[in-house]
């Protein structure tokens, strides 16, 4: 049986799909870190999927649903750097907004929906959202007021959600 998880893109990342004209697109991939400024895909496999979220004033936004299709490094990343000058992932550098310079960074082959920032998780259901550690205990969404969230500190990270939230997303985005 899949999961399903929920990973933070940040205004920055956000910004830099936009200016690069990414929107509309699928990526082919994205990255998985060692370092907190990229979050690691821990627990993540094949078959997975991943709902990039991305917080705009106040409101929480699906940007895309990635399905993992491969972990490892594929001829289109392009050659391994040999120096720490060298792009990390030459192919994939159209999508390097999504984290090829981070430290340690991994490429995530995915299946993506095109990106796109309208599509905000209604209100009402933000307080309903919930995600499980490994050791199976539920938590919510934290900071959650009147259908807003104030902070997005709960949603930074890579997070498994529940079978019931999983579905709530999947049903938001679509087929």
């Amino acid at each position: 049986m899949s999961d399903a998880f929920t990973v933070l893109w940040t205004k920055n990342t956000c910004r830099a799909l936009r200016q690069a004209g990414r929107e509309g697109e699928r990526p082919p991939v994205a990255f998985s870190g060692t370092h907190q400024s990229l979050p690691a895909w821990s627990g993540a496999r094949v078959g997975d999927e991943v709902y990039a979220l991305n917080v705009d004033r106040c409101e929480v936004f699906v940007v895309s649903r990635m399905r993992v299709v491969d972990l490892e490094r594929g001829d289109c990343c392009g050659a391994a750097p040999e120096s720490w000058r060298d792009p990390g992932f030459p192919g994939h550098l159209e999508w390097s907004a999504l984290g090829a310079g981070g430290c340690g960074a991994t490429a995530v082959h995915v299946d993506a929906t095109p990106v796109r920032f309208d599509l905000p998780i209604p209100g009402e259901r933000l307080g309903e959202l919930t995600w499980r550690n490994q050791r199976g205990r539920v938590r919510g969404l934290k900071y959650v007021v009147d259908g807003r969230l104030e902070r997005f500190v709960s949603l930074q990270g890579f997070y498994r959600l529940t079978p019931e939230s999983a579905g709530e997303l999947a049903a938001l985005v679509g087929p």
